[in-house]
């Protein structure tokens, strides 16, 4: 059988490849997309794979929010892709239970996320999610995050940008707040501080080997899953870097796991306060949580790997397209500022240093600009792109599309905002005023429209904790620095299962007059 799928394999690269080129020097970066003969759509997608996204954007919006994706006949990658809130609406919320993530998807993801929260389904998946909530919502792991989050805005992030200040050169920000959160991402799940910010910024092997992760994923997205599982096998190419990089990660989360148990056995977490996500689970009695892997170390190690991947991510990849959005708009910028001015009250309870005011989650509601210019990023630049979806039985989208058993499901949250029918005729514009009300309150957009959370069941169950660290970080750097964006630098989204800037976001920092 192996023998079998490689002659397929080659005879496929054979047939496809003669008709890529030459689609490639014919139409290069086409918004039109063409259903060869045998290779189906596929060469039209790989020729615009340099703006992936953009193209994705054209396609949708030509095909009135809904294409039905053909890809060769061997091995098949058809799919449907919808920017269609309706058709949204009906598969994360009204027929939830018909769409799941998927053979597919968890193939693609088995070996980083394992039987993590946002790889797994039914009872896992359930069982998972009721008890992060009912941490998240324990003030042990309330008050450990408030700490953290000081800790490492005081000690690590002013450090960092004084120094910078000081050189006065260019730095790469997107690297400083990819390092902010992957610290605060790992201390969340495992209680361990990985130090990757601080001012040599550092090489630090478990940070780079998540971003060789995120392209290996990308990368096995858009090749056949056939090819992509026979390079893992020969350990070449991409797959082979992917190896290399997964085994990073594995050895500093089970060395954190192992450490996290000699600190339970001799009750040190009592000692210090920490309340980490590895930790709940560790002392969590057998509950809702059952089976033969429970509480063994490939049980945390998954639990730990999906905390990290969600919260370093998300977080970063927001923040550095706000700043940008920011920099790029004086008058937005004018109007946090204000609000940050007229929220700093030092006679309040907020805790304070030199250069910094840690505002309480009760003060931080009262920012409701700085929500606004907040949502309006995540509306525009979402952190995770597309969302995957598989059809347990057949069904009939609201834009009429049929829906076979098995049918792969994309939904492009990039496209969804920039559509006119959900966003208005300025939908490209960065207008935080959308998100305001005449009484100056968060105008609530459904879910299936802002689609940043997800929807649904299955909605983040960490929006609230993001926005906090967001508004924190946002705060204490706002009020003290001026982010300069350097004349010149290229910003655009990166290829990328999180949605990244290629060239990171080249700035100079400067201290902000009183």
């Amino acid at each position: 059988m192996a023998e079998f799928e490689s002659i397929m394999i080659l005879l496929f690269v054979a047939i496809f490849f003669p008709l890529f080129l030459l689609h490639r020097f014919q139409n290069k970066k086409s918004p039109r997309i063409t259903n060869w003969p045998i290779v189906g759509m596929l060469p039209t997608v790989l020729s615009n794979a340099s703006r992936v996204l953009e193209f994705s954007v054209d396609i949708v919006k030509q095909s009135g929010g809904t294409l039905e994706f053909k890809g060769p006949w061997f091995p098949t990658l058809d799919f449907v892709i919808t920017a269609d809130h309706n058709n949204v609406n009906h598969i994360l919320c009204k027929n939830f239970d018909n769409y799941e993530k998927g053979s597919e998807f968890k193939d693609i993801f088995f070996d980083c996320l394992g039987e993590g929260i946002f790889n797994s389904n039914s009872h896992s998946w359930k069982s998972q999610r009721k008890l992060m909530l009912l941490v998240m919502k324990n003030n042990k792991f309330v008050q450990f995050l408030h700490k953290i989050l000081c800790q490492k805005l005081e000690k690590s992030l002013t450090k960092v940008l004084e120094f910078f200040v000081k050189l006065g050169t260019e730095v790469d920000f997107q690297d400083i707040l990819q390092r902010f959160s992957y610290d605060v991402a790992c201390i969340l799940a495992v209680g361990s501080d990985p130090n990757s910010l601080s001012i040599e910024l550092p090489e630090v092997p478990s940070k780079s080997a998540f971003c060789q992760i995120e392209e290996g994923l990308l990368y096995r997205h858009y090749m056949p899953i056939n090819v992509w599982k026979l390079q893992r096998w020969l350990q070449i190419g991409e797959e082979k870097k992917m190896s290399k990089a997964l085994k990073a990660v594995d050895e500093f989360v089970y060395q954190c796991i192992a450490s996290k148990k000699e600190e339970i056995r001799c009750k040190l977490h009592l000692k210090e306060g920490q309340f980490d996500f590895v930790t709940a689970f560790m002392v969590e009695e057998e509950g809702e949580m059952s089976g033969a892997d429970w509480k063994s170390d490939k049980f945390f190690r998954d639990i730990a790997i999906n905390v990290m991947a969600a919260g370093k991510d998300t977080i970063s990849s927001s923040l550095s397209w706000f700043f940008w959005l920011v920099g790029m708009n004086p008058s937005v910028e004018n109007k946090i500022l204000q609000e940050i001015r007229a929220n700093s009250d030092p006679t309040s309870n907020d805790k304070m240093s030199k250069s910094m005011i840690f505002f309480s989650e009760e003060k931080l509601n009262k920012f409701i600009y700085l929500d606004a210019a907040l949502s309006e990023t995540l509306r525009l630049y979402p952190p995770v792109p597309f969302n995957h979806k598989t059809a347990i039985r057949p069904d009939i989208l609201p834009s009429g599309h049929r829906i076979h058993q098995n049918t792969r499901i994309l939904i492009n949250s990039y496209s969804m905002g920039r559509m006119k029918e959900i966003w208005g005729e300025d939908c490209l514009e960065f207008k935080p005023e959308r998100w305001i009300s005449e009484k100056g309150d968060i105008v609530h957009v459904p879910s299936h429209k802002f689609i940043a959370f997800s929807a649904g069941p299955r909605s983040c169950i960490g929006k609230n904790i993001s926005f906090i660290q967001m508004k924190l970080v946002a705060i204490s750097i706002l009020r003290n620095y001026q982010i300069e964006v350097v004349q010149g630098h290229l910003v655009s989204p990166s290829n990328a299962v999180v949605l990244y800037m290629k060239n990171g976001l080249k700035v100079k920092i400067k201290k902000r007059s009183a």
